[in-house]
């Protein structure tokens, strides 16, 4: 049985750095995200020690998270990437350890890391995705080839960043796409390629942040392109009409809804031949890293970064020992 209490009716804004009380920021991690992972908690947790609070880094493949309760935290910010971090694993410990943690618990953060269960779930509550393919195996290759057609996307389904992710413009390709996503996860599923704007939309506490457009000269916003590469252009405003921009939100927000995430967040959609969004993945714990999307919406917004790194801090106040 947990040890938490999670009640979004405790969520308040808190004034005082003191109210928050000791404050790990848990990075690093074991995922093939260690590398961001690092750079986005470092950033955490100078923010926060430029806001007054009582902070300290946590590699988690350096301590064990027991450690948290003999070191005196009263609270963590999670800035762990993929497996490990943002798939429901160290939520669940943090419950039975009973330190409150920021942004979505056990239930959202599973679902949110395993992209197929995310697309399968939005389809069924009216949220449009492209179509896809689970392949379980190479015999599964040619129906993804009849199903989606050619230029198609393979993709592991847990991890984050856009790792393993393979473009497949020849048929000869898909084999080799398969075996580099499933060396990533043993579930793989091929996505229709979408030729349109790619969309990103950032939620903090319920809010739905200014919409983002994403260029890249890259075949796809990749590994690369999102956090090393100077020629990624990042449009906001975005560009879409007042009443597109407000469809979109509106759909990012009943995504993150529908999935149970909480807190804060990131939900990507791409545009297609007509139009119409559609929904690639929900992240819930994003980069915070000097190219990362949700600060430079909040900019946008009009929140600076250790404005944004308070905020997400106070999505903890809803659970509680």
């Amino acid at each position: 049985m947990s040890r938490l209490r999670h009640d979004p009716a405790q969520a308040r804004r808190v004034t005082d750095p003191a109210d928050f009380g000791r404050v790990a920021v848990l990075l690093g991690g074991d995922s093939a995200e260690r590398e961001i992972s690092l750079k986005s908690g470092t950033a955490v947790y100078a923010a926060l020690c430029r806001k007054g609070v009582d902070a300290i880094c946590f590699d988690t493949r350096e301590q064990s998270l027991v450690e948290l309760t003999t070191q005196g935290i009263d609270r963590v910010w999670i800035a762990l990437h993929g497996p490990g971090g943002e798939d429901g694993s160290v939520q669940g410990a943090l419950d039975y350890l009973g330190v409150p943690y920021t942004g979505s618990g056990v239930l959202g953060s599973a679902l949110c890391m395993d992209k197929l269960r995310t697309k399968q779930l939005a389809s069924a509550v009216g949220i449009p995705t492209a179509a896809s393919v689970l392949l379980r195996d190479p015999q599964d290759l040619p129906q993804a080839l009849e199903k989606l057609g050619l230029p198609l996307i393979v993709k592991p389904s847990t991890q984050g960043s856009s790792v393993g992710m393979t473009k497949v413009e020849r048929e000869e390709e898909l084999l080799a796409a398969w075996q580099v996503a499933v060396t990533h996860d043993p579930q793989v599923f091929a996505e229709a390629w979408i030729t349109g704007a790619e969309y990103t939309v950032a939620i903090l506490q319920d809010e739905a942040l200014p919409a983002i457009r994403i260029e890249t000269p890259r075949s796809f916003y990749d590994y690369d392109a999102k956090y090393f590469r100077d020629d990624t252009r990042y449009h906001c405003p975005c560009g879409l009409s007042a009443e597109a921009e407000r469809h979109l939100a509106a759909l990012a927000r009943g995504a993150f809804a529908a999935v149970g995430a909480e807190g804060w967040g990131r939900v990507d959609f791409m545009m297609d031949a007509s139009g119409r969004p559609l929904l690639l993945e929900i992240n819930t714990v994003p980069g915070m890293t000097d190219h990362s999307l949700v600060p430079m919406a909040a900019h946008a917004a009009g929140i600076d970064f250790e404005t944004l790194v308070w905020r997400v801090l106070e999505t903890s106040v809803v659970r509680y020992s």
